[in-house]
């Protein structure tokens, strides 16, 4: 086993398995993804860290791939199925988009930094993973051009209600990220039904602020 495997195996049996995830799909996922492929050269060795790893590609806004257990976490209550169409939010470097399309039919992956958003093609290219479309698009535009999607991953967190993103889910599709307008932030799900849109809190979790899903600034005097 390499270096890498052997790291990989350590985070899902000391991150992802203690903290209640026991569908073998995501577990099986994450034990073939090489998270160290998304990370920026010479950090590497930090890939499998309980850590949201920076991947940001110049100065500006900061990007992120976030802690493995916030993903695996939200990827068990979202029940992805393997015919369905997947948006993830803010992917980054790509690296919850290759877990996802482990999982899913297809996966729309949009993110807003376009440099990241050519690394995250390359990788994904690189490992040769089919199934993903990476969009170069703000985190709260979504891809509508290409809805409805049966679940929608944030990857990152939001202190705004994502109401355009809310309308590209599908009738009983699901919408999972962490919610940060109050203290302490939680992972939620939203899922939309005929008549309402239902919002259920699922565990308190961390993750940095997504591009754009920031709560704007107050007005003072």
């Amino acid at each position: 086993m390499t270096s890498f495997s052997n790291a990989r195996q350590k985070m899902v049996d000391g991150q992802v398995r203690p903290s209640d995830v026991t569908d073998l799909r995501i577990i099986d996922a994450m034990l073939a993804v090489p998270r160290e492929a998304f990370v920026p050269d010479g950090q590497q060795a930090l890939a499998y860290l309980d850590l949201d790893i920076e991947v940001s590609t110049g100065p500006g806004v900061k990007r992120y791939l976030i802690k493995p257990v916030v993903i695996a976490k939200m990827l068990q209550a979202a029940s992805i199925a393997s015919t369905d169409r997947v948006l993830v939010v803010g992917c980054a470097s790509g690296y919850s988009a290759a877990v996802v399309a482990k999982l899913a039919a297809h996966v729309i992956a949009t993110e807003s930094d376009p440099a990241l958003a050519d690394k995250a093609k390359s990788v994904l290219a690189g490992l040769g993973v089919a199934n993903v479309s990476v969009v170069n698009a703000p985190a709260a535009a979504g891809e509508p051009s290409q809805a409805p999607y049966d679940v929608i991953i944030l990857d990152g967190a939001t202190q705004i209600a994502p109401e355009g993103l809310y309308e590209q889910l599908a009738m009983g599709g699901r919408l999972l990220g962490v919610f940060a307008a109050a203290q302490p932030p939680r992972a939620e799900i939203v899922t939309r039904s005929p008549r309402d849109f239902g919002n259920r809190p699922l565990f308190d979790a961390y993750a940095p602020i997504l591009p754009g899903m920031e709560r704007p600034a107050a007005f003072t005097f």
